[in-house]
């Protein structure tokens, strides 16, 4: 098989040649820059700077030699760029205050101050020199109690929304980037890029929208309506062309989950979010059939399993089982045979850090071993291989799983 026939037989229920693995297929299954040139190197492939796509997480954009080397199976398709093949002319060099030899869209973005604190668009985001992230105060979402709540205008909302819908210049470079990827690679693509636009976080931030979906639910489906009316527009328009080019859709990335529980409940999920999810990938299917789509929640959303397939997605990420108290055998068990799970491989918040390469082996052999079982399922950690991870861990990651 192929890396795509691989993965396409894991979301389709049917048994692969091996289990699908997956590095960097978007940005919540990917590992830090930081991280990336000492895997390079323990690998044993030649130097290169990081490519720094995601410069918010900070996450490396991985070339094929380390997919090969590592047997993923997937690539990325943004908007803007891929990794299924080379695009050199859109790299340039930015060494982050002499912390990082690596190369970016774009060093302008950049300020360094004289404490060696980066600033990020015009000081929005800020890396202080003991972060290997940016973020910005209140993570850029304040929770602020007095007076009204705060709402989106919604004639303003709908200006904005025609005034940045992509040109058909844009449209174009993307139909003929997906192209030339999927005459460039035989893995999987993922393409990452114009998502539904509604979120339990979204608008005024996940301290305050929740609030508003509680005091003015009617307010809330309208809001909802235009974003996926526009969505569905926007599809119309460009996805019969993309469709054959791609594998799989993340056509939403929504944090509905907390350490312990989810941050709003299930009839909210079922009322205001369930219906617009269900018509965008109904959308989604009729115009492309082949394609699955993709829905990224991180945190403890077991009890928003059923409702997540009832919304029509065909694939759940990053399978966070260790929040919320539930099994991972649970997970699997909840899902099977009726919603791929794609990541969940090891615990990212305590046993890669904290773990030996033997425990890390060992919850892998295990956690796989089950959520492998009927097929419908994608490798990776649950979320991104962080900045202080070792190489030798992240290579006993993936060996460990491509013996399951």
């Amino acid at each position: 098989m192929t890396g795509r026939d691989r993965v396409l037989a894991a979301l389709n229920f049917q048994p692969p040649d091996r289990l699908p693995r997956d590095l960097g297929g978007m940005p919540s299954t990917n590992i830090s820059c930081f991280a990336y040139p000492g895997l390079v190197a323990a690998l044993g492939l030649p130097y290169r700077r990081p490519r720094v796509y995601d410069t918010g997480q900070m996450l490396a954009l991985p070339e094929t030699d380390v997919l090969d080397a590592l047997g993923c199976d997937v690539v990325t398709l943004q908007p803007n760029l891929t990794n299924a093949f080379p695009q050199p002319e859109l790299w340039h060099p930015y060494d982050f205050g002499g912390r990082l030899d690596a190369e970016v869209l774009n060093p302008a973005a950049f300020e360094v101050l004289e404490d060696g604190t980066i600033l990020q668009n015009r000081g929005q985001l800020s890396m202080p020199t003991a972060a290997y992230v940016f973020d910005s105060e209140h993570a850029g979402q304040p929770l602020v109690l007095e007076g009204d709540l705060p709402r989106p205008d919604l004639n303003n909302l709908e200006k904005e929304l025609s005034e940045n819908t992509p040109t058909r210049e844009q449209v174009a470079q993307l139909l003929e980037m997906s192209r030339h990827a999927r005459h460039a690679t035989d893995r999987a693509i993922l393409f990452n890029g114009m998502q539904a636009g509604i979120g339990i976080g979204n608008f005024t931030g996940v301290a305050m929208f929740p609030m508003l979906c509680l005091t003015d639910p009617g307010f809330v489906a309208e809001l909802h309506a235009l974003m996926i009316s526009h969505a569905v527009r926007q599809l119309e328009r460009w996805l019969p062309a993309l469709g054959p080019n791609i594998d799989v859709y993340m056509c939403s990335a929504d944090d509905w989950g907390t350490q312990n529980a989810t941050i709003a409940s299930p009839e909210m999920y079922c009322t205001l979010f369930q219906p617009f999810y269900r018509q965008m990938n109904d959308t989604i299917h009729r115009l492309a059939p082949n394609v699955k789509t993709f829905f990224h929640s991180c945190g403890a959303v077991f009890t928003l399993i059923d409702d997540i397939i009832d919304s029509g997605f065909d694939v759940l990420n990053p399978v966070q089982w260790t929040a919320g108290g539930r099994h991972w055998r649970e997970w699997k068990d909840k899902g099977r045979g009726r919603i791929a799970l794609w990541g969940g491989g090891v615990d990212t918040q305590t046993t890669l850090p904290l773990g030996s390469i033997e425990a890390i082996e060992r919850q892998v052999r295990e956690v796989v071993g089950y959520f492998q079982q009927d097929s419908g399922y994608i490798f990776c950690a649950i979320h991104n291989i962080l900045a202080e991870i070792a190489p030798e861990k992240v290579i006993a990651l993936y060996r460990a799983a491509g013996s399951c």
